[in-house]
């Protein structure tokens, strides 16, 4: 019998997707205030890709959930399940990577326009994040063991 199959890689998939969603909207705003800075003779913030990369980390957080759905070993008559619940968790995973993105693209421009302000957006990007982690520990923890 074959077991362990887990969610098909689903939710690391659709986490991944939320993860280059995010990266791209922090991305293209933080090329934006670069362009501006350079229009203006000022120095580019460096520091605008803490906020392109924050949303990166939900790629890791589906991995470690496919992995902990992998590991349960479960039997393959429940595979639609671990599929559904891989899904789901994937689908929230990658909003919060998203959304963080946006946040993150906002940030990037009014710290490129003011100098201020890091340390609380930063705050609210962890913020954001905390979702992608709760998606992920709560799945874990709901997970059955496999026989």
């Amino acid at each position: 019998m074959i077991s362990g199959f887990g969610d098909f890689s689903i939710s690391l998939a659709i986490a991944a997707v939320g993860s280059a969603l995010g990266t791209g909207a922090a991305g293209l705003a933080a090329i934006g205030a670069w362009k501006r800075a350079f229009s203006q003779n000022k120095a580019a913030p460096f520091i605008l890709v803490a906020f392109v990369g924050a949303p990166l980390s939900q790629t890791i957080y589906g991995m470690i959930l496919r992995n902990a759905i992998q590991s349960a070993n479960l039997p393959p008559e429940t595979y639609l399940h671990q599929l559904v619940v891989g899904l789901f968790a994937g689908i929230a995973m990658a909003m919060s990577a998203f959304m963080q993105g946006k946040a993150g693209a906002k940030a990037a421009d009014a710290l490129a326009e003011t100098g201020k302000g890091f340390g609380n957006y930063i705050m609210v990007l962890g913020v954001i994040e905390t979702v992608a982690l709760f998606v992920m520990v709560f799945t874990m923890t709901a997970l059955p063991s496999g026989s």
